[in-house]
Order: C-alpha cells, then structure tokens, then sequence
C-alpha cells in the first residue's frame, strides 16, 4: 500500500510541475506498480477501463473523418452569428450546449464534439480559446450530474442500486442547474478580460456566409449523417444495452467504410497520447484499490462520523469530492459504494446516493486528471497547440469545485436533512 501511495502521490506531484510529459510519468507510474508486484498484471489488465479507452477512440476517429468536410467551420461560424459576437452570448451558448448535451449524452462525448468547434470559433473571433475549453469542462462535469447517463459515477451508483432515470433526475437535476447558473456566472467574470472581441471580428464573422465553409461535400454527404445517427445511438444505448464505447467504435467503423480518406490518415486523429495517459492512471490507480488504499480512506470516513446521519451525509459529499480530485471519479466511486451500503444499513435512505453522486461529479471540477472528461479536453487543446496546465487549472477547478460541493451542502441540507 506504501509504495502504490507514493507512486502516485509522486507522480502527481511531477504532473502538477508539467517537466515531463504526463503521460510518460503515468506509463513510468504504471511500470513500477506493476514491475514491483503491487499489482499483479492481471489485475493491472483488469483496472484499464477499456469503454471509456473506447468511446475515447471511437469519437477521435469520428471527429478526425469529418473534420475535411469542413462541417466543424460552418459549425462555430453559425455559432458565432447566433451569439452576434457578443461575449456573453457566446460562452452562455457554448457552456448551456455543453451542460445540455453532458446531461443527456455523456460528459466524455460531449467535450470530444464540442472542443473542436471551441477552438475554431475562438480563433473566427479572435480571442483565447482556453477560458472556454475550461468553462466547458466544467459545465460538462455539472452537466452530466443532471442524469444517470451523464456521468461515469451516476452510472456505476444506479447499477449498484437499480435508482431510475427518473429518480436521478428529480434529486440531482435541480441542484445541479442551480450549480451551472451561479459557477458558470462566475467564471465568465472571472475571464471576461480574455472575452473581449474586437468590433471588426464581430463585423468580420456576421458578413461570413458559412455554407462556404463546407469543403468537401461529398465527405459531408458520406461521414457526418453517421455521425449523427452515432450521437442519437448515444440516446439509446442504455435501453438496448449496449456500452458507449460499442456505439462509437461502431460509428467509427462504418465511418472508415465509407469515406475516401486512408486508413493511416485516419489513425493520426487519434490522441495517442491521451490514451496511454489513461492507461497508465487506471493501472495506478487500480494498485491503490488492490492494495486497499482507497478502501482505507472510505472506511476512515466510516468511522469518524459515528452514526450521526447529517454527518454521514455531508461526510460522503466532501470526501468523495476530495477522493474524486485526488484520484479519479470513477475509481473512487467505486471503492466508496460499499461504504455508503454499509452506511445506510437497511434505511432504504437514498440520500446517501445522492450526496455520493454530487461529491463525485463536482469533485471531478477540482483537478485535470479529476474526470475523463477534463483529460479528454486537454489532450485535444495540447494537440491544437494551446495546453492547459496542471495548476492553470487547478487555479480555476478548486474554487469551482468548493463553491459546487458548498451549494450542494446547502442543498442536502435543506432537502434531505
């Protein structure tokens, strides 16, 4: 257990000084977990979520295919004529798309769709595009607490509890737009320095006629109506059962059937680099459950709150918000719902669930390496130049995250306490 901390506690600490790339120390991390039998390979193989390696794969090749079309232009030059380049507008449109399609498609997905058409837009606008990348993916995590199928940690709590759609809707839905209003509101104040748009690029984007924009109609006609049925697949893949990452390999596949482009030219979209980060950080990660590290940190919080409900409930919310930052979401989750089991006994309390899943989902804010979503994003704006830092968003993610998990307290104060 010693070593699987410090591992990861070091190679946090050498990502968070961006030296070395991070996904050579999480492929090093990895390595030494593995090599020093702190976890076994097999277990190592089994740590690696291979749906969200998938869905991860599966949407660069779709969004690489039908970059040539020149759809993802004509995309941020409408957009950009909707908001009438007005600032507000524009990160209002860009975050409220973002939390909307989070909510009912995955937090994942969305940023790999909505990035894209960010970075185009900032640069028809001629303003930075990071402020924006990094208002999505937080609007993505609060977004994608709304639902079930938002956000990795709802899915892993309703599989454990068999809770409904609804369910999570009625519990989770209103906090979390209260969270999107006031945290989003914030944000666009605190960057509205980097918003400032010059009145000959707003002049310059409405007089764009943005059907020529389209490149290649052909590719257009053969790739992005897969897209779109792949995106609407996404609606439905839940009901069919059917994982996300089948939906977008499936997508991607009869993609590469169709378009003229090569094999090789297609495969350069992929972020490799992003993937094997992954791979690396389920690795160590997985050490630290097999070792029980994190089961360690669930069982302390156990103890410390003493039967007390009201400190059971907000005890879950502030360490799985802090366990989800530290760690990951998804792992965290993991080892804590047969903590918060434990701790409801046979209530039949669903607070608990609901305090587990806002500390998770707004945790995941907090860090890069916090939520998949967030990893996703920064490998696309590294591979469009533009890398976001560690402790640049670390300065953003933790005040974003205190205020969500404090207007969640007040929240599960109010409702359930």
């Amino acid at each position: 257990m010693v070593l699987a901390i410090a591992v990861f506690a070091i190679a946090l600490g050498v990502i968070a000084s961006e030296r070395v790339h991070r996904t050579a120390v999480a492929l090093l991390g990895a390595a030494l977990v593995v090599v020093s039998h702190t976890i076994d390979q097999e277990e190592a193989i089994a740590a690696v979520d291979f749906n969200t390696i998938g869905l991860l794969a599966g949407m660069m090749l779709i969004v690489r295919l039908t970059e040539p079309s020149g759809v993802y232009n004509y995309l941020a030059i409408r957009a950009g004529q909707l908001s009438r380049g007005r600032p507000l507008a524009v990160v209002a449109a860009l975050a409220a798309t973002t939390a909307i399609l989070s909510a009912f498609l995955d937090n994942l997905t969305t940023v790999l769709l909505i990035v894209p058409i960010t970075f185009l837009l900032a640069d028809t606008l001629d303003i930075r595009p990071l402020p924006l990348v990094i208002i999505e993916i937080i609007a993505s995590n609060i977004g994608g607490t709304a639902t079930l199928i938002g956000d990795p940690p709802n899915i892993l709590i309703a599989g454990a509890t068999g809770l409904s759609f609804l369910e999570f809707v009625e519990n989770l839905a209103p906090v979390a737009v209260v969270t999107f209003f006031v945290v989003t509101g914030l944000l666009y104040f605190a960057f509205r320095g980097n918003f400032r748009i010059d009145p000959e690029a707003r002049q310059r984007v409405m007089s764009l006629d943005p059907a020529r924009s389209i490149e290649d109609r052909d590719e257009l006609r053969r790739t992005v109506p897969i897209a779109v049925l792949t995106i609407l697949a996404f609606f439905v893949q839940g009901a069919v059962g059917v994982e996300p990452a089948t939906v977008a390999l499936t997508g991607a596949t009869v993609m590469l059937l169709v378009t003229r482009q090569s094999l090789e030219e297609a495969l350069s979209g992929i972020q490799w680099a992003t993937l094997f980060f992954f791979l690396g950080l389920f690795v160590m990660v997985g050490a630290l459950e097999e070792t029980g590290a994190i089961g360690e940190v669930a069982d302390a919080m156990a103890s410390v709150t003493g039967g007390d409900r009201s400190a059971e409930l907000l005890g879950i919310t502030w360490v799985a918000a802090v366990g989800s930052a530290v760690v990951d979401n998804i792992p965290f989750t993991t080892a804590m719902i047969p903590v918060v089991e434990e701790l409801r006994g046979d209530s039949g309390d669903n607070a608990y669930w609901w305090a587990l899943s806002l500390g998770a989902c707004f945790g995941g804010n907090a860090t890069l390496i916090a939520a998949a979503a967030n990893v996703a994003a920064a490998g696309m704006a590294e591979r469009a130049g533009s890398p976001i830092g560690f402790v640049q968003f670390l300065k953003v993610g933790v005040p974003a995250t205190l205020l969500s998990i404090a207007i969640a307290t007040l929240y599960i104060t109010i409702r359930y306490l």
